[in-house]
């Protein structure tokens, strides 16, 4: 009983002032810290891998401690449609300038932008603390901590994956090891521009992905079991409600009806109110 309260009370204010992309499911990513690689899953299989870098600061979402978040995230905004691979962003706009792969002496936001929104209190900031997946041109540190705490890859590869990852697809950040899966054998089809994609098995297509209990985090050095990545835990799987802004959810003192589905602040209200009655039960 205490279980899925906890998980509940896990939400938090994700519905605040920025619009909330729906999470679609069909496509996860899986970034490993102690990896360093990204794992790419259509419909709970493997499309594809790729060496990445965490922060080198280390694990957590605290305000300017340049950390690498963990838990479940999503893809809130992509930013650089068919922009030229080695192009500059400053401030998510371009800059005009162009590098090549380990560009001396310069460590700027490359190619594409894959922007994060945390879905866990344990990610909470990640948004307001630009969490991307991006390019970089210090390609040479890929594979080991090396951010200020974004996701970076080789510039060839985020064009690849920006391709291939839709607006909410679900993001999760473990410490442990990539799950151990066979490539996927599907065929490809090209995109309109002209970047190689995956497509998914045709057999899957009919057949809804499986929902499951979030994973607990493993040992340092144990190896997080695939069953349990495969799918997400059934409470993100749920199209998340409208956006508000901070205040009104503030102001949001008791449980209120709703014909639709409920808002995160009724969850965790409706989360404290049954934990309260069964403390109540098991003293009575």
């Amino acid at each position: 009983m205490l279980r899925p309260i906890a998980v509940i009370f896990s939400l938090t204010s994700a519905a605040s002032a920025f619009a909330i992309t729906p999470l679609d499911t069909s496509s996860q990513l899986i970034i490993s810290v102690r990896d360093q690689k990204l794992m790419l899953l259509r419909n709970g299989g493997k499309v594809a891998e790729y060496p990445v870098s965490t922060s080198m600061f280390g694990l957590g979402d605290a305000w300017g401690r340049m950390t690498t978040p963990l838990g479940y995230l999503a893809v809130e905004k992509k930013i650089g449609d068919s922009v030229p691979v080695g192009a500059v962003f400053h401030n998510r706009r371009l800059t005009g300038e162009i590098l090549q792969p380990n560009a001396p002496g310069r460590d700027p936001v490359t190619t594409r932008i894959i922007w994060l929104r945390g879905l866990e209190a344990q990610n909470a900031h990640a948004f307001q603390r630009c969490i991307y997946i991006h390019g970089t041109p210090q390609e040479k540190n890929i594979g080991r901590p090396a951010s200020y705490g974004c996701i970076r890859m080789k510039s060839s590869d985020i064009a690849q994956l920006y391709d291939r990852v839709p607006p909410g697809a679900l993001v999760q950040i473990v410490p442990d090891r990539l799950p151990k899966l066979a490539k996927q054998k599907v065929p490809r089809s090209e995109t309109s521009n002209g970047v190689v994609a995956a497509a998914a098995p045709t057999q899957n297509l009919d057949r809804p992905p499986k929902l499951a209990k979030a994973p607990r985090i493993l040992a340092t050095n144990s190896v997080v079991a695939a069953s349990a990545l495969a799918a997400p835990p059934q409470y993100l799987t749920q199209n998340p409600p409208q956006a508000q802004t901070a205040i009104q959810n503030q102001k949001q003192a008791g449980p209120t009806e709703s014909a639709g589905t409920l808002t995160l602040d009724e969850m965790r209200m409706g989360g404290a109110i049954a934990a309260k009655r069964q403390k109540t039960k098991l003293l009575r």
